[in-house]
């Protein structure tokens, strides 16, 4: 029986490995910028959705919509749908992955990731071909979670692997600065445009240029990710099995209750994400309080305040370790939701207060919200635990927070995120105690 080979590019990274044997051994601090501009575009696609589901799908896409509030609700009804697609895309991608090899899941996966988000660059309104508008709205938006799936590229642990152990919180914070990073990449060319432009010329044109800028982010992404991936450390950790993608339902078989703890542990941090980034610039437009200009300008403030708190995280973590910190950070969450509320009501004054603490806060708890419990998973499992994990975690603490935040608000009153951020907090608290019960048995 003759067997039919596919083509992988498994071979071709070995080769590369090979070629660059004599090199210098790559740096954390190598592996860090890596893994940083890998983080940064992903994190930029999301948030060019993010900000355009505010500024311009209500009034191009939902026009038909009753007010303002009801179009802005269609808007983020469609915005889960990523983290909804996302689990599916690991699954996918871990297959091609273990068939095709590591570099042809990332090109494949990042295409998608840019062509979806470009492709929303061309996308017609409803007044041009009615639901069709909201029907392709939506099909690109599970390409960017589908493809979102398959970015999982294992460098955040290539880089925790090759960390100093009195470091590890240090270097974990190090791929959580892509967030800050990138919303403000985000927020500043929108920002241009809004400013710049009058409101006719904006929706008919102005609003495509963030998007046909994140195809050109994620080609630069994808050369910094393959260049680590064709470096000899990381064949390294290939070959002793602690990068490799594993069957998804044999991991759960083996870690599933460290999948469900895992994805509970970074709630807090999770439900503050978008309610500190996506969720106050809609309540801004839709009840006043400054231009939507402006208060661009102050979230990217708040995203310079956000990547402080996120090094000093790290700083913190290492001190203290990284358990007590989410658990500091889950404590400071649910203070500030005592407050935030009054806050965003407050005018001006208020909101931008609103944004610099909360984005300090966000910092703080982000820095460590990323394989937390990677630890509980053997390192056999632990490529495949982690990128589960993480779509978990994303799916059940920030995909629908625009959402509610905004329906709970609108119907009972701006208090109810106060309950919404407390929730989070609680998760998260219990999740790190069980954690610890389980570690101490």
């Amino acid at each position: 029986m003759v067997s039919v080979s596919h083509p992988t590019s498994s071979g071709l990274e070995r080769d590369a490995r090979r070629i660059h044997e004599d090199d210098k051994p790559l740096s954390p601090g190598s592996i860090a910028i890596g893994v940083v501009i890998g983080r940064t575009s992903e994190f930029f696609d999301f948030f060019v959705y993010g900000l355009g589901s505010i500024l311009v799908f209500p009034k191009l896409i939902f026009p038909f919509a009753s007010n303002a509030v009801t179009a802005t609700l269609m808007s983020f009804a469609l915005f889960p749908l990523a983290f909804l697609a996302r689990p599916v895309g690991s699954f996918v991608f871990m297959w091609i992955d273990r068939n095709y090899g590591r570099g042809t899941k990332l090109t494949i996966a990042l295409v998608i990731l840019g062509g979806s988000t470009a492709s929303i660059a061309f996308l017609p309104g409803y007044e041009t071909i009615g639901y069709w508008a909201v029907a392709l709205l939506a099909l690109f938006r599970l390409g960017q979670g589908f493809a979102l799936g398959g970015a999982w590229d294992g460098l955040a642990s290539l880089l925790n692997l090759n960390a100093p152990p009195n470091h590890r919180g240090w270097y974990a914070m190090i791929p959580q600065l892509g967030a800050p990073i990138g919303f403000a990449l985000a927020s500043i060319i929108f920002c241009y445009f809004v400013a710049n432009l009058s409101e006719e010329d904006f929706l008919s044109w102005g609003w495509r240029y963030p998007f046909f800028v994140a195809f050109a982010i994620n080609v630069v992404a994808l050369f910094a990710r393959l260049r680590i991936v064709a470096s000899k450390e990381f064949g390294a950790a290939m070959e002793a099995q602690e990068l490799q993608a594993r069957p998804v339902f044999e991991m759960l078989s083996k870690h599933a209750l460290d999948v469900v703890l895992g994805a509970f542990v970074p709630l807090a941090s999770f439900a503050m994400f978008h309610l500190v980034t996506i969720f106050p610039l809609s309540w801004v437009i839709l009840n006043g309080g400054q231009s939507a200009a402006r208060f661009l300008l102050v979230q990217v403030a708040g995203a310079a305040v956000c990547a402080i708190g996120i090094v000093v995280s790290g700083l913190i973590a290492d001190r203290v370790g990284r358990r007590n910190e989410l658990m500091f950070g889950a404590t400071l969450i649910a203070i500030f939701s005592f407050s935030a509320p009054f806050l965003l009501d407050a005018g001006g004054a208020g909101q931008d207060a609103y944004i610099l603490i909360g984005f300090a806060v966000l910092g703080l708890t982000f820095g460590q919200a990323s394989g937390a419990v990677s630890s509980r998973f053997t390192k056999y499992y632990r490529y495949t635990g982690a990128a589960l994990t993480s779509d978990l975690a994303w799916l059940v603490g920030a995909a629908f927070a625009p959402l509610v935040a905004l329906g709970l608000a609108t119907s009972f009153g701006i208090i109810f995120i106060g309950g919404y951020l407390i929730s989070g907090a609680i998760c998260t608290i219990v999740a790190l105690s069980l954690t610890r019960a389980l570690d101490q048995q």
